[in-house]
C-alpha cells in the first residue's frame, strides 16, 4: 500500500476495541462492587478485617479509611459503579454495530480521560503517601488504563477528532501497526516494576521470606 492509498479499518478491529472495553470496564465494575461493600462494612466499623486486608501494607482497610477514599465526601468506589456501568452499555451497543456521533465520542473520551487522571492520582497517593497497596485498587487502575486506551482508539478509528486527512493517516497508521499496544504494555511494565519494588515481599507469603 502507498502512502496515497487511505488506511482502511475492518470492522473486526472496532469491534475488538469495544469488546476490550467491555472486558475491561467490566472488571474495573466488579473491583468497584467489592469496594464499595467493603466501604459499607468499615462504615458500620472500622475494625473489620476485610479479605484483602493480607498485613499492614498489603492493606485494602487502610487505604479505604484514608481521606484520599472519600475525595467527594462519598467512597470513590461509587463513581466507578456510575462509570463504568456507562462505559458497558456504551461497549454492547458498539459490540451491536451502533455508530456513534463523534461529538458522543469526543464527550466520552474527555470524561473518560479525567477518570483516567484521578486514577492515577489515587495510584500516586497509594503508592507514595498512603504506602499501602490495595489489590481491587489497583484492577481499577489497570482497567481504567484498558479502557481509555479502547475509547481513544475508537476516537481515532472514527476520526471524531476531526483531524485534516494527512494527520488522521498518520496516527492511524501508528494504530494498525500496534505500537499504542506497545506503549500501554510498557505503562503496565512500569506499574508493575514499581510495584514489586516497593511491595514485593509484602505480596509473597510470610513463609517464604520469614
Amino acid at each position: 500500500m502507498t502512502m496515497s492509498e487511505p488506511l482502511i479499518i475492518s470492522a473486526r478491529r472496532v469491534r475488538n476495541a469495544y469488546l476490550t472495553m467491555l472486558i475491561s470496564a467490566s472488571l474495573s465494575l466488579f473491583a468497584a462492587m467489592v469496594l464499595s461493600i467493603d466501604a459499607f462494612k468499615l462504615a458500620k466499623d472500622e475494625n473489620t478485617e476485610l479479605s484483602c486486608s493480607i498485613n499492614a501494607v498489603v492493606s485494602c482497610s487502610k487505604v479505604a479509611l484514608s481521606w484520599q477514599s472519600t475525595v467527594f465526601g462519598f467512597p470513590n468506589s461509587f463513581i466507578g459503579l456510575m462509570f463504568e456501568s456507562a462505559v458497558i452499555t456504551i461497549a454492547i451497543a458498539g459490540l451491536m454495530l451502533v455508530r456513534f456521533p463523534n461529538s458522543l465520542l469526543r464527550i466520552a473520551f474527555f470524561v473518560y480521560s479525567a477518570a483516567l487522571v484521578f486514577a492515577l492520582w489515587l495510584f500516586s497517593q497509594s503508592f507514595f503517601v498512603i504506602k499501602a497497596f490495595c489489590p481491587w485498587c489497583m484492577l481499577v487502575t489497570v482497567s481504567t488504563i484498558s479502557v481509555f486506551t479502547s475509547i481513544l482508539r475508537i476516537n481515532i478509528y472514527q476520526n471524531s477528532f476531526n483531524w485534516k486527512e494527512p494527520s488522521h493517516q498518520r496516527i492511524l497508521s501508528f494504530i494498525l501497526q500496534g505500537r499504542d499496544y506497545v506503549v500501554v504494555a510498557f505503562i503496565y511494565a512500569v506499574i508493575a516494576a514499581a510495584i514489586i519494588w516497593k511491595y514485593g515481599t509484602y505480596l509473597l507469603p510470610e513463609f517464604l521470606y520469614s
